[in-house]
């Protein structure tokens, strides 16, 4: 049994938390249609669960070109080795697809509510909460960005994926070049 099917909702949790977005999202949609831009996020989102949910997390909902994913707070590592491997895979599926861009993540540990939400009969499962805020807040100008809480979850092997960014204080990947 695993941490999600064993999840009592509604409860509180520390989760390792990140968003994914695709950067150039916008200008691929002006030079396709609708249902193109559909089936490219469509087959996406679910390499980026494939790749989510292997390494022990979940990625809760996927909001048009930008997906939301968890995981426990103690799998901080496994949560930093996933996003490596759907930045690798997920870029590489990307440019063979013909896309413009890449797929740029923000990660975040920390307290917040899972629970179900939606309309009645419809509900799923959802995370609630400050730490959820401040991955949606989250800049980075490189491909993928970490908090300093998060930095200091990880192993020493985990840590040399990264470089310190100030300010404010962030971790970006260590192929990421600094920001100007």
């Amino acid at each position: 049994m695993s941490f999600w099917t064993s999840l009592a909702v509604p409860s509180e949790q520390e989760l390792v938390v990140g968003l994914y977005d695709l950067t150039k999202y916008t200008v691929y949609c002006e030079r396709c249609t609708s249902a193109q831009a559909l089936d490219l996020v469509t087959r996406y989102h679910a390499l980026a669960g494939r790749i989510i949910h292997g390494n022990g997390g979940l990625l809760i909902k996927a909001i048009g070109d930008a997906g939301l994913f968890a995981y426990p707070g103690a799998q901080a590592d496994d949560a930093i080795a996933a996003a490596q491997q759907l930045r690798s895979e997920g870029d590489a599926w990307l440019t063979g697809e013909g896309f413009p861009g890449y797929a740029r993540t923000v990660m975040h540990v920390g307290p917040l509510s899972v629970g179900l939400i939606g309309g009645p009969g419809r509900e799923q499962i959802d995370i609630i909460g400050r730490t959820v805020n401040i991955v949606g807040a989250m800049r980075t100008s490189g491909a993928f960005a970490i908090t300093p809480e998060l930095f200091r979850r990880l192993s020493p092997e985990s840590r040399q994926l990264f470089k310190k960014h100030t300010p404010p204080v962030s971790y970006i990947g260590i192929d990421d070049p600094r920001p100007a």
